[in-house]
């Protein structure tokens, strides 16, 4: 069975950090660039980072930048996402998603098999 399992999210402070993983089964990893999306309540589906399947190519939503990092170790089929510091506005479900081919993707349509999320909250 093709799945992608979130888990790491959890309630944060502001200022906090997080480490979320996304478990592959059922796909051969190696082979496929993972992204990382996230949706608010109210508010549309964002992309927030992306790991090329050799993980020598990453790139990050602008809001993120010098604060999340992602990377993978394909050995264990899991993909993570580093989330330091966060901040109020970070909080939403945290989704990981597989590419269509090996390279960097950014927008949903290049992404073909998504995980359930996992919710981050930031409150103090």
């Amino acid at each position: 069975q093709l799945q992608l399992v979130e888990s790491g999210g959890g309630l944060v402070q502001p200022g906090g950090s997080l480490r979320l993983s996304c478990v592959a089964s059922g796909v051969i990893l190696d082979n496929y660039a993972i992204g990382w999306f996230r949706q608010a309540p109210g508010k549309e589906r964002e992309g927030v980072s992306c790991i090329s399947s050799s993980a020598l190519s990453t790139h990050y939503a602008h809001f993120v930048k010098g604060r999340f990092t992602i990377s993978r170790d394909n050995a264990k089929r899991t993909v993570y996402l580093q989330l330091n510091p966060l901040h109020p506005a970070g909080a939403a479900v945290y989704s990981c998603a597989n590419a269509r081919g090996p390279a960097l993707a950014v927008d949903a349509y290049e992404f073909d098999l998504w995980g359930q999320g996992t919710q981050v909250t930031v409150s103090s």
